[in-house]
């Protein structure tokens, strides 16, 4: 039937009864399919059943199958079926992997199927994705082969990849071949290779592109501006940053929330948040919404300042434009909280923290016991870490030192050395600071032999601090022996 449909033109009506048979056949079926066809050609025999076919499997999504026909097609010696393989091409580009792809690629190429500098640029693009560059480059290499000449976006494609795997000098080498093959390397090109210098923090390189760049007559966009912009604020260089940014407003170009974010992020890091706050003014002015990271760059500024007012009045602000605390929001109220000596608000932020459903860190947990632990409340800093265990953490040599530094202040020597001991039974390392600690608290509230006797027992190693703090201990008690 399908045959005889074929033979009478009618195509549509041949296809649709092929979509039937392989939706009946299922995945497989490919060889019996093809020899049933085979089977049943007749004098009126045309060469499209097998593009039908080719077509059919590729519909259904058998792609396998698909493959299969065009290779017993090749088999047979009849004519490649050329519209059944750029169909499953284009289905195979958007949905199976590149070597799956390259491979089929080449094959249909190797019989006259002609070449297309779009499908090389999707599948550099492609393995490029997967940080496959060796395989992006050799499908580049291919083009050339082919008879095709690289375009933009071929070069652009391969240099973004080489810069993703921060292999910026295979990046340049590329752009001098763009060059020297008489192809200008357009806004992208130079936009990705400043971000790629950026990275690397080579920064003075990027400003040297951009002018460069500017030269040529190109005209950067927000993205180029952003990404260098970005890069001085990220290495503290806020002042260029702030004079590439009035260059971007001169340009008419309109900052997005990304770069204001960025300058944000720098002027914080600066120590600058009068101007960082002005920054989110000019925001709400531009009617640009501060979001989520904005918030949390000036609350963790403010905390690291000591402005706890202003850090609490951006979280107020935060809650009441519907923009959640996340994580580093959170940590970084705990953070600055403790610093102020507000334990108490500190472990109520902590609370708040996990009824909101987030999981504090290990820091989190051990700033507001060291908090409770300075106040002497160093029950509290235990509860604490039963807590953090119950919780799935595995509290590091830091926590410890905490709670032991707790314990020794108060004199607590014989729980000092069983949390010693509950440390080593749990696989915690004890370093020099333990060492320290327990050294002085034994110095000043028990006998520093009953450290040397822990330390020839645990295998503990004393350092210069240690022999500092025997050295202070041995003159006080001289000097009491004197005053006898």
């Amino acid at each position: 039937m399908t045959h005889f449909l074929i033979a009478r033109q009618m195509l549509p009506q041949a296809l649709s009864l092929l979509r039937f048979v392989v939706s009946r056949k299922g995945k497989g079926s490919a060889s019996s399919v093809f020899d049933s066809l085979l089977e049943t050609r007749g004098t009126h025999f045309s060469n499209y059943v097998f593009d039908a076919l080719m077509i059919a499997y590729t519909e259904s999504g058998f792609i396998i199958d698909a493959i299969q026909c065009f290779r017993l097609v090749k088999k047979h010696n009849f004519r490649v079926p050329f519209s059944g393989c750029g169909c499953l091409l284009d289905k195979m580009l958007k949905t199976n992997s590149p070597v799956m792809v390259w491979g089929f690629y080449l094959e249909i190429l190797d019989c006259g199927y002609l070449p297309n500098v779009y499908v090389f640029n999707v599948l550099m693009h492609k393995f490029c994705t997967e940080g496959k560059i060796k395989d992006a480059q050799m499908v580049f290499d291919e083009l050339k082969k082919r008879g095709l000449r690289a375009t933009v976006v071929s070069c652009n494609t391969l240099i973004n990849g080489y810069c993703k795997a921060r292999n910026l000098e295979e990046g340049f080498r590329l752009k001098r071949i763009m060059e020297d093959s008489r192809i200008q390397p357009d806004v992208f090109t130079y936009s990705v290779l400043i971000n790629g210098l950026c990275k690397e923090s080579r920064l003075d390189d990027a400003k040297q592109l951009f002018d460069e760049m500017v030269e040529k007559g190109l005209v950067p966009n927000g993205v180029t501006f952003t990404t260098l912009i970005d890069g001085q604020c990220k290495n503290g260089r806020i002042g260029l940053a702030m004079e590439i940014y009035q260059q971007m407003l001169s340009k008419g170009l309109q900052p997005d929330l990304i770069l204001y974010n960025s300058l944000i992020n720098g002027l914080c890091k600066a120590g600058d948040l009068k101007e960082a706050k002005k920054f989110v003014d000019e925001m709400n002015k531009r009617g640009l919404k501060p979001d989520k990271i904005t918030y949390t760059t000036l609350i963790d500024g403010f905390c690291k300042e000591g402005d706890l007012e202003s850090a609490l009045d951006i979280k107020k602000e935060m809650i009441k434009n519907g923009v959640e605390l996340d994580n580093v929001a959170f940590t970084a109220l705990i953070s600055g909280l403790c610093r102020e000596r507000k334990i108490v608000d500190a472990e109520r932020t902590l609370r708040k923290m996990l009824k909101a459903g987030l999981k504090p860190d290990d820091a989190a947990y051990t700033m507001v016991i060291d908090g409770f632990c300075k106040k002497g409340e160093v029950k509290m800093g235990f509860k604490l870490l039963k807590e953090m265990q119950s919780g799935g953490h595995v509290p590091g040599v830091v926590t410890y030192n905490v709670l032991m530094n707790g314990l020794c202040k108060q004199g607590q020597m014989k729980n000092a050395n069983m949390l010693l001991d509950a440390m080593l039974n749990l696989g915690v390392v004890p370093d020099d600071i333990t060492y320290n600690i327990l050294l002085e608290g034994h110095c000043k509230h028990g006998n520093p032999k009953d450290l040397d006797k822990l330390r020839s027992e645990k295998g503990l190693v004393a350092d210069y601090a240690s022999y500092t703090s025997l050295v202070s201990e041995f003159s006080k008690t001289s000097k009491d022996h004197q005053n006898r």
